[in-house]
C-alpha cells in the first residue's frame, strides 16, 4: 500500500469507505482520481506547499486501485507540479475573499478538488461545476449544505447558469480547463457569466501553443487551444482585464528535497518550458 494516505479517524462523520472500483482506467473521473491522489501525496509531505488535509483524509476513504496510480502518475516527482498549481489559485481565491466577503465563488471543473472546505467562509455561496459522472464522485465524499451547492454539467451547457444567483460579486475559478473547449466555447461561457453577475474575477491557467501541437500527438487532439501572453481572452470577452500572469512553477523554491527543487529549478530557467502552462488573473 501506497503512503499517501492519512489514517481516517475513527470518529469522524466521513469515515465510511467509498467505493470508485467502477471508475474506468484513463476516464475523465480516473484523471481526477490521480490529481486527488497527488495532492494526497504532496500534502503527506512533511513541509507542504498546498497543505491539503483533505485529500489525504479522501484517499484513506477511497477503495481503489491506489498502488496502480501511484506506479502510473510518479508523486514524488509530479506532485509539486499539481501542488504548485493548485496553492497559486488558492492564494489569488483567499487574497479575493478577503476584498469581497459578499462574493459568490464558482469552481469550474472542480473534479475531487476540496478547495471549497478549505477555503470557503461561513455565508459564502460556493458552486462546484463539473460533468455529471464527476459530480457524482463527488457527492460521494461531500455533501451540499445551504451555501455549498455541486452541479452536474459540462460548463458549455447554458442551463446550468441558471442555477446562479444573480448581481454582486463574483470569484470565477478555472483550473486545468479552459483549454480542454473550444475558443468559441470559452467565448459563450464567458459571455453568460459576465451577464450574470456585476463584478468578480477569473482565474485560469492555460497553456502555450505547443499545448495543442502537443496534444495532437500524445492526447488526440484534447487541447484545443493555446496562448502565449493571455490576451485572446480580452479580445473574446473585452470586460476582461487581464490583471497578472505567473507561471505555475513560480513558487519551486518551496520544495523541500533537493532533488526535486534542483529538477524544478532546471525546467523554470528553460523558457518555454516555465511557461508552458501560466496562471492568469482577469477582472472586470
Amino acid at each position: 500500500m501506497t503512503n499517501c494516505a492519512e489514517p481516517v479517524d475513527p470518529t469522524s462523520t466521513h469515515r465510511d469507505k467509498v467505493d470508485f472500483t467502477g471508475v474506468q482506467w484513463k476516464s475523465v473521473e480516473w484523471t481526477n482520481i490521480c490529481l486527488l491522489y497527488l495532492r494526497a501525496c504532496e500534502s503527506a509531505s512533511p513541509h507542504s506547499i498546498l497543505g491539503d488535509e483533505f485529500a489525504a483524509r479522501d484517499v484513506a476513504r477511497i477503495d481503489y486501485d491506489f498502488d496502480r496510480i501511484h506506479r502510473v502518475v510518479r508523486p514524488e516527482v509530479n506532485k509539486y507540479m499539481v501542488a504548485l498549481r493548485s496553492a497559486q489559485f488558492d492564494a489569488l481565491a483567499t487574497d479575493y475573499l478577503d476584498r469581497h466577503p459578499d462574493a459568490v465563488v464558482l469552481h469550474l471543473g472542480c473534479g475531487l478538488h476540496s478547495r471549497a472546505m478549505r477555503l470557503a467562509r461561513p455565508g459564502t455561496p460556493w458552486f462546484d461545476v463539473d460533468l455529471p459522472d464527476v459530480i457524482a464522485l463527488r457527492r460521494r465524499l461531500y455533501a451540499e449544505t445551504g451555501t455549498y451547492r455541486m452541479i452536474g454539467s459540462s460548463v458549455t451547457e447554458p442551463e446550468w447558469i441558471e442555477d446562479l444567483p444573480r448581481g454582486g460579486p463574483v470569484l470565477i475559478l478555472a483550473e486545468g480547463l479552459l483549454m480542454y473547449i473550444t475558443p468559441g466555447e470559452v467565448t459563450d461561457l464567458l459571455h453568460r457569466l459576465l451577464d450574470r453577475f456585476d463584478t468578480g474575477e477569473l482565474i485560469a491557467d492555460f497553456l502555450s501553443p505547443w499545448g495543442p501541437r502537443m496534444s495532437k500527438v500524445l492526447t488526440k487532439g484534447l487541447i484545443k487551444w493555446g496562448t502565449h501572453d493571455g490576451s485572446e481572452i480580452n479580445r473574446w470577452e473585452p470586460r476582461l482585464r487581464l490583471a497578472g500572469d505567473s507561471p505555475i512553477m513560480a513558487g519551486y523554491h518551496q520544495i523541500q528535497p533537493a532533488p526535486q527543487r534542483l529538477l524544478y529549478r532546471t525546467q523554470f530557467a528553460i523558457r518555454p518550458i516555465r511557461n508552458y502552462d501560466r496562471l492568469f488573473r482577469y477582472a472586470f
